[in-house]
């Protein structure tokens, strides 16, 4: 077992498109992959975030890591099969939440980075830390991400595409049965 740290530890992510705001300030995206190795050699393994989650703890969105710089809000935080997804709005009416939009939309700013204490974790036989648990405080968008696979837009703007076609597809056949039902009479 690894000695386990009291200190603030932070892990980044970059994107690999450009992110995108949608709404004007929304922003999506994982923060965090499971089983992939970060820059510094760390993996977070699936289920290292639930305890933290459950203790239903507001989950900060900063600027940088910069605890005097909150630009947001994270509406949505939950772990899923690939790792921690992040839904929140970054907020009109803070001056560097408007500046990060217009970064984020110039392609300049396109990372993520969690900052946490580990509670609990071990060395495998790599040398690697393997994350099994630990306390979320924050998610920031930031420069320079440390995890190079992580995405913003990515399976969630797919899969609201998806549910967006679905809801056609439904309008459609519904319209087509009342007009096959209209015909037939």
């Amino acid at each position: 077992m690894y000695n386990v740290t009291t200190s603030l530890e932070t892990k980044f992510c970059r994107f690999d498109t450009t992110p995108k705001l949608s709404d004007g300030s929304r922003i999506e995206g994982y923060a965090s992959l499971f089983g992939a190795t970060d820059q510094g050699g760390d993996i977070v393994e699936p289920g290292a975030y639930a305890r933290s989650l459950e203790a239903d703890r507001r989950v900060k969105m900063l600027w940088q890591h910069d605890p005097c710089e909150p630009i947001g809000i994270w509406d949505h935080v939950q772990e899923d099969g690939k790792g921690l997804y992040v839904k929140g709005r970054l907020l009109d009416s803070v001056m560097r939440a408007r500046e990060a939009a217009a970064l984020i939309e110039a392609g300049a700013i396109d990372g993520l980075s969690i900052g946490y204490r580990t509670v609990r974790a071990q060395k495998n036989d790599k040398g690697q830390r393997l994350l099994s648990e630990v306390e979320l405080w924050e998610v920031s968008l930031v420069t320079f991400p440390m995890l190079p696979q992580a995405r913003l837009s990515g399976a969630g703007a797919d899969a609201a595409k998806a549910e967006d076609l679905r809801d056609l597809a439904t309008v459609f056949e519904n319209a087509r049965r009342n007009l096959a039902a209209r015909i037939a009479r």
